[in-house]
């Protein structure tokens, strides 16, 4: 740890000028690199995705790119060339993650259940058997029955929706469920 730190000091004190003719291939500009801009990518990066170790990658990915063309890169420009790569490293890894999204929606089941196979075939054959006997009620019927079970409503707010007294509608509303209990038993 101490010896980073006199190195970082060192790297940072040193002729400006001599390091600008070296090769960015050599260790010593290489780690000077790396100590002067390595937290500044880091932190660039935190900020764009809030994810302190996906930057720490991003900024390792970075500088072993910087090494694999340490000989294309001017010494000049390697500031630069290190926030181009760390932000496409940075946004490929964004694409990356919707395409993951995108696929995984088609690879999920659509149920997951733990329920008995032989009680979802009978869950089934009862709604298909309910449906056919609301098909049965007449129109009125339906009306209050849906509202009632299926929407939640209250015998006086379907009054007021449908424009009859609630009377009217406990009227309907018995005799849809006479019907009912007649087609598929207890409702």
């Amino acid at each position: 740890m101490i010896e980073s730190q006199n190195l970082n000091k060192l790297y940072k004190h040193s002729d400006v000028t001599q390091e600008k003719e070296k090769s960015i291939c050599e260790n010593i500009v290489f780690e000077s690199l790396f100590y002067s801009h390595s937290d500044d990518i880091r932190n660039y990066i935190f900020y764009k995705c809030g994810d302190q170790q996906l930057a720490e990658d991003i900024v390792q990915e970075t500088f072993l790119s910087l090494w694999h063309q340490c000989a294309k890169v001017p010494f000049k420009k390697a500031k630069y060339f290190l926030f181009r790569v760390a932000k496409n490293n940075f946004l490929n890894i964004i694409k990356h993650k919707k395409v993951i999204l995108d696929h995984t929606k088609y690879f999920l089941p659509s149920e997951i259940t733990n329920e008995d196979p032989e009680f979802i075939i009978e869950e089934k054959e009862f709604m298909i058997k309910l449906q056919k006997a609301i098909l049965k009620l007449s129109n009125k019927q339906r009306e209050v029955f849906l509202l009632n079970r299926i929407d939640g409503k209250k015998y006086a707010e379907i009054a007021v929706i449908i424009g009859i007294s609630v009377k009217a509608v406990e009227k309907r509303m018995h005799n849809a469920l006479l019907i009912l209990r007649k087609e598929i038993g207890n409702v």
